[in-house]
């Protein structure tokens, strides 16, 4: 019955459970009477990364007093030393403040495998030459999208190389932009071209735009 429950918890549609295990709570005659300083800044960590890099992410974030349920983490993970942060059955943090971009990157790539985009979607960055020309033909066709800035964002950064290196392979460079049409992946600007059936004059010169 264990083992159906921790598969459920990975089910597609399934929130990201996100737990956060601070130093509070009592067991039997011993209570804890002297706060965590770390404990509260992991808290605010947490809730400042939901704001913001995982505003778009599905998690079911819980606080709890780890005296009172010191077992739990322990036994699913290894985790004894508050503030304790884990991701499903990953201790992901303890025993000091919480690293937020482990955070993010551990709760995005568990989101990533759960729920598929839906929508239009364009990936990309301000430098970006091909950025600029797929957006172009996206405004030229009339198709409205969502814009993730993976420079300014390090969320939507987490997001597109999850999404996307599963799709052309773990050695392949993931370049600007990557764009996906009614849920389905397009890939770059020149794949976007193709698929709205644009016609331009080539420029020997362009390069490939990138990361870097």
């Amino acid at each position: 019955m264990a083992k159906n429950k921790s598969a459920d918890t990975r089910a597609k549609g399934v929130p990201v459970s996100l737990r956060l295990y601070k130093w509070a709570g009592k067991w039997g005659p011993f209570k804890v009477r002297i706060p965590c300083g770390e404990c509260a800044l992991t808290e605010d960590v947490i809730k400042d990364t939901l704001a913001f890099e995982l505003a778009n992410a599905k998690v079911d974030f819980s606080i709890k007093e780890w005296l009172t349920y010191w077992w739990e983490p322990l036994f699913a993970g290894g985790g004894w030393h508050a503030p304790i942060v884990m991701v499903d059955k990953t201790v992901i943090s303890q025993g000091e403040a919480l690293n937020r971009g482990v955070l993010a990157e551990t709760v995005i790539r568990e989101h990533v495998r759960r729920f598929d985009l839906e929508g239009n979607h364009f990936f990309g960055k301000a430098n970006c030459g091909h950025c600029t020309r797929g957006k172009a033909y996206l405004d030229d066709a009339g198709i409205q999208y969502a814009y993730h800035d993976v420079v300014k964002n390090p969320g939507a950064m987490y997001e597109m190389l999850a999404r996307v290196k599963p799709l052309i392979g773990p050695k392949t460079p993931i370049t600007t932009p990557q764009i996906w049409l009614d849920g389905a992946y397009i890939g770059g600007a020149d794949d976007l071209e193709k698929k709205l059936g644009v016609a331009i004059e080539r420029d020997p010169r362009r390069g490939k735009g990138s990361l870097s």
